[in-house]
């Protein structure tokens, strides 16, 4: 499991092992197979996605979503489905080889421990670059306000696209940069020694996997949601006015009134969702990197 310094897939290898394919192939089936609920819980990623762009309470959010009816309610759904597999595949393959290149040749090293995490971040940033477009014509999708528009998934990407690189297609990379980057260095930090704490209870290794990926799921989910937030009305657009990142923190935090707990809404779905998805993954890459050893 990544992230458990002396778990023996962990193991500071030879030069010659440095890249394992194996962990982007697991790492892209754990995510593959993951994309059920991403399915089945798309509609309420879209009604988070509502409430962070109006600052709506989740009734009248899902009261839009039922009034546009059900053949808008998938409606964007096909970034996040591509963008999950090729997530996993990146996200879990890069942070492994990573891992083995920071490696030090003894266990006893000062801050193996850290390691992991540090790993994550690199992984993240990577993962930031790679997948912001694809966040970005998400997002754009998902704005009922584009839908006159930008009826189509072509008309969105010729928008984007005439925009130039900055503007269009990695509008936000800066905050999402910051998320992906921390974000991957909490779940890879922590992912490891929960689950070995989980499983020294007496917990199967599927079972402590998935609870670990559970936890650390949550933990990136509400400690990073606030820059979900900000990237989401950041990339809901296409044209108008550009603002920069601090700009559009402050008319955010301004069109929350400055509360906390405005700026927090729908957080609890998206921590829902992220446990179920997240847990699965966890539980489905693990199983894979124990079986190839």
């Amino acid at each position: 499991m990544a992230g458990i310094p002396d778990n023996k897939q962990d193991g500071w290898a030879p030069q010659h092992q440095m890249v394992r394919f194996h962990s982007y192939l697991d790492g892209g089936t754990s995510s593959l197979l993951s994309t059920l609920p991403t399915l089945i819980v798309f509609p309420v990623y879209k009604t988070v996605f509502r409430q962070q762009i109006h600052n709506t309470p989740v009734h009248q959010a899902v009261g839009q979503l039922l009034k546009e009816g059900p053949a808008k309610l998938y409606r964007g759904v096909a970034p996040p489905l591509l963008m999950r597999t090729l997530n996993g595949t990146l996200l879990f393959g890069l942070q492994d080889t990573l891992l083995r290149l920071l490696s030090p040749p003894s266990q006893n090293a000062p801050l193996t421990y850290a390691l992991p995490a540090l790993a994550g971040f690199g992984a993240g940033v990577v993962e930031a670059v790679v997948f912001t477009p694809f966040e970005r014509v998400q997002n754009v999708l998902q704005n009922s306000q584009n839908d006159l528009r930008l009826p189509t998934l072509k008309s969105v990407l010729v928008q984007l696209r005439a925009q130039g690189l900055a503007v269009g297609y990695y509008r936000a990379l800066l905050p999402i940069t910051a998320r992906n980057a921390l974000g991957s260095s909490i779940y890879f930090g922590l992912k490891g020694p929960l689950g070995a704490v989980v499983e020294a209870r007496g917990l199967s290794p599927v079972v402590s996997s998935f609870i670990s990926g559970t936890l650390t799921s949550m933990a990136v989910s509400m400690t990073l949601y606030p820059l979900a937030v900000l990237v989401a009305n950041m990339q809901k657009e296409v044209g108008g006015e550009v603002k920069g990142v601090t700009t559009c923190w402050r008319v955010l935090w301004e069109s929350r009134r400055k509360r906390v707990s405005l700026l927090y809404r729908g957080g609890s779905l998206v921590i829902l969702r992220s446990c179920v998805t997240w847990g699965i993954a966890t539980a489905i890459y693990d199983r894979q990197q124990k079986r190839s050893g």
